[in-house]
């Protein structure tokens, strides 16, 4: 069936306190772009992305010129339409807001899908897990340590059975000693990764990854910026294993990261990436080079994506407040989280609850 409208809505939702991360300072809430594809027989998909803070009326633009695009394509051909929204805005794209306005529709057009099949989204894509691992990851880098341990106290309450905590401070002495306190609190054994938000050069990765050597833990992530290759594989080498790939903005960019070395658990972000369609790619370049794959933000379409390939790893539980606005939440038990039943991805939106943030 053809492809008759796309509209973009526009909104911004608050955070209860601006947090902040090692790039990222004093962050007052997040941008969600909604996208709705409806097709000349009348079926609907939502799709929907977000920034941090700024650009989305950008994405919004691009969104009406991929629109244009589109219009009267065949929505079950995904593949073609990536393809035709890739090269209409190549020039001015291949990445960046250009990605973050094709994942918007290209995850509108997979949840059309999976209505049509009466399946589910995981299931629709391969389904090997419904049961996926879960962790808190919070942006607490300038929180008190006191402040930390709260919140980790009450994810622990929530049904978390594994923590991120941010890293990244001005002095590498305080980073470890809050690593230390938290792996205290944690206790042996149980899964604690932390994440530097790019804010290192070399020299300061390699001797945070010797010094944060002690405390087990599951991953170091985005030590360095990401384009920086040969920078991963040496902190990689030190021994921790090393998460990236949020800031990614298509496959190819995974490629010589994961065959140097410097990856061991590739992350890409649906939103960031281009949409669903090459989060697959990547779960699956992952897989060929016997890594797992993990995700970032956006928990209520990637517990799909991850339930769907047999090399899932963690789920990251990253909300932006849109807990707040989605009719059945995700549910942590134990440490998991369940892919819903549902068709398509599930989500349903408090559109009359959005419309007081509306752009």
């Amino acid at each position: 069936m053809t492809i008759d409208r796309i509209q973009a809505d526009h909104y911004r939702i608050p955070l209860p306190r601006p947090l902040s991360d090692s790039t990222h300072h004093e962050i007052p809430g997040f941008e969600l772009i909604t996208v709705r594809v409806t097709t000349a027989d009348g079926a609907v998909g939502l799709g929907y992305t977000y920034t941090v803070g700024r650009g989305g009326r950008a994405i919004v633009a691009l969104i009406e010129e991929l629109a244009e695009v589109l219009a009267g394509t065949d929505e079950g051909r995904i593949e073609d339409c990536w393809r035709r929204m890739w090269w209409a805005l190549h020039w001015v794209g291949r990445g960046g807001a250009v990605a973050f306005a094709m994942a918007a529709i290209d995850v509108a057009l997979w949840d059309i899908q999976g209505k049509r099949a009466g399946l589910p989204l995981w299931r629709l894509l391969g389904g090997a897990d419904p049961h996926v691992p879960v962790y808190a990851g919070g942006i607490d880098l300038y929180f008190t340590l006191d402040e930390l341990l709260e919140q980790t106290r009450g994810n622990l309450d929530r049904g978390f059975r594994a923590i991120k905590m941010k890293i990244g401070r001005a002095s590498l002495e305080e980073d470890v000693a809050r690593v230390a306190a938290m792996r205290k609190f944690l206790g042996a054994g149980f899964p604690l990764m932390v994440d530097a938000n790019m804010g290192w050069n070399r020299h300061r990765a390699v001797a945070a990854a010797r010094a944060l050597a002690p405390y087990d833990l599951g991953w170091l992530e985005e030590p360095l910026e990401p384009e920086d290759v040969d920078g991963h594989a040496l902190v990689a080498a030190e021994g921790i294993p090393i998460a990236a790939g949020e800031n990614f903005h298509n496959p190819a960019e995974f490629k010589p990261l994961i065959e140097a070395g410097g990856v061991q658990f590739p992350e890409p972000d649906l939103a960031c990436c281009g949409g669903i369609t090459p989060w697959m790619k990547i779960a699956r370049l992952a897989e060929a080079h016997h890594l797992p794959v993990t995700s970032h933000g956006v928990h209520d379409l990637h517990v799909h994506l991850l339930a769907s390939v047999p090399n899932a790893s963690f789920l990251e539980w990253h909300g932006f407040g849109l807990d707040a606005f989605i009719e059945t939440p995700l549910s942590i038990v134990d440490g998991k989280v369940t892919a819903p039943d549902r068709p398509g991805h599930g989500v349903v939106l408090d559109w009359n609850g959005l419309e007081r943030l509306r752009a």
